[in-house]
């Protein structure tokens, strides 16, 4: 077996890491039992381009569980939890290519790994892996059935390769449904980007001014833990309906280049880029703190940070990268500008990242069901897909809700009863 991780004597830790999330994800666990007797996926191929942690594996232990043959790879560089990683290779015989802290060329090398596994399905949090393939291996991409894809950032991508006609195969918009991005990106998102800052820098929230760049479900979630730590929380948006929703909820909205001078930390959740920008850089306090919790690191202009600094950047803790402006000014960037809440933390809870993976387990078992029919595009999951995971998730929790009666339910669908 192929495989490229940092060191095997941690898989046992790893193990005990993976045992702990699953604790947490009962719903998963229904499914992989469900998953083990049926074999849906015996025989399909998949490659998996995840953040390599906890969680993750329980899913493709699900996948495993399913009949499916995983290759897995970390789709960012610092996210990767090496004693996981370990784990799957050791105890499950995964192949993992993934290494905390690899460079760009090797990131890329553990991509190509994963293609060349000729997956029938790609399973992606980004659109990396889809990208490369359409644009490196495009006599490859017949080969693949389908896909699905975690996050927001690469369900922005996707529908742009749609719109250009050079999307090739269906893919299933993962972050899409309900039970994925109401949960996993407001409340996943904003504790695990708090607790990846406190951890970082071990500051202190209250009484400080925090700027969120965004007020998408990301932003929404970040806001809502800075202000519950005491934080003063200032909005910054492009959207006026994200923006009029962040008034509506209590937040002071203006534009950045005016939240630049007042602000103590700065969290960017858009999924765009150079949304921290040099006229920001400028203007901002002597050690204010900067991080993403977006895709990519393209969210802070570090290159245009660079420019304006004296020397290097000095490391003053770990995740902590100091740059000083020629002003004196200094400028702290947390986990080089990646995803803050995986760089310096574990990602999101197992609990939340339940729902989101169940979603990508009934969503590869629906898409090998229908992706003959269904023309190269991006695609929602069912919405009856989605109930069924919020009613396990219910079921777990020990809270039951009503059932309509028989009455409500013809009320609900007939148009001939009026006032």
């Amino acid at each position: 077996m192929n495989y490229e991780v940092k060191d095997l004597s941690l898989a046992s830790a790893g193990r005990n890491k993976i045992e702990w999330a699953e604790a947490e994800m009962p719903v998963l666990r229904a499914i992989r039992a469900r998953f083990a007797r049926e074999q849906p996926l015996r025989g399909v191929r998949i490659s998996a381009c995840l953040h390599v942690t906890s969680e993750t594996a329980a899913l493709v232990r699900t996948l495993q569980a399913g009949g499916a043959d995983v290759v897995l790879v970390a789709s960012n560089p610092l996210s990767t939890q090496d004693d996981v990683a370990a784990a799957l290779v050791a105890y499950d015989e995964i192949p993992v290519f993934a290494i905390k802290g690899e460079d760009n060329a090797t990131y890329y090398r553990h991509i190509r790994a994963a293609l060349d596994h000729h997956p029938h399905i790609t399973m992606d949090d980004g659109c990396d892996l889809v990208s490369t393939l359409h644009k490196e291996r495009p006599e490859q991409v017949g080969e693949v059935w389908c896909g699905t894809e975690e996050t927001t950032t690469g369900v922005i991508r996707l529908r742009a390769m749609a719109k250009e006609g050079a999307l090739r195969y269906p893919v299933l918009a993962v972050n899409d449904s309900m039970t994925k991005h109401y949960f996993d990106n407001r409340y996943g998102t904003g504790q695990s980007t708090i607790d990846g800052i406190i951890r970082a820098t071990n500051v202190l929230l209250a009484g400080r001014t925090v700027v969120v760049c965004g007020y998408g479900w990301c932003g929404r979630g970040v806001a809502a833990r800075a202000r519950g730590m005491g934080a003063h929380v200032i909005v910054t948006e492009v959207n006026p309906l994200h923006a009029l929703e962040a008034v509506m909820d209590g937040f002071q909205v203006m534009p950045l280049i005016e939240a630049a001078p007042k602000g103590d930390v700065f969290i960017t959740v858009t999924g765009n880029k150079n949304v921290l920008d040099e006229p920001h850089f400028a203007v901002m306090k002597d050690n204010a703190i900067l991080c993403n919790s977006g895709h990519f690191n393209a969210e802070i202009n570090i290159p245009a940070l660079q420019r304006m600094s004296v020397g290097e950047p000095r490391r003053v803790r770990p995740f902590v990268d100091q740059f000083t402006l020629k002003d004196g000014r200094r400028l702290n960037l947390l986990g080089e500008g990646r995803l803050i809440n995986l760089a310096a933390a574990e990602g999101h809870p197992a609990a939340v990242m339940d729902m989101s993976f169940a979603n990508q387990a009934l969503g590869v078992e629906y898409m090998l069901h229908h992706y003959r029919e269904l023309p190269p595009n991006v695609y929602t999951i069912p919405e009856s897909v989605d109930r069924e995971i919020a009613r396990l998730k219910l079921e777990s929790l020990g809270v039951r809700i009503d059932v309509l009666t028989e009455e409500q339910a013809q009320y609900l669908a007939s148009w001939q009863e009026g006032t």
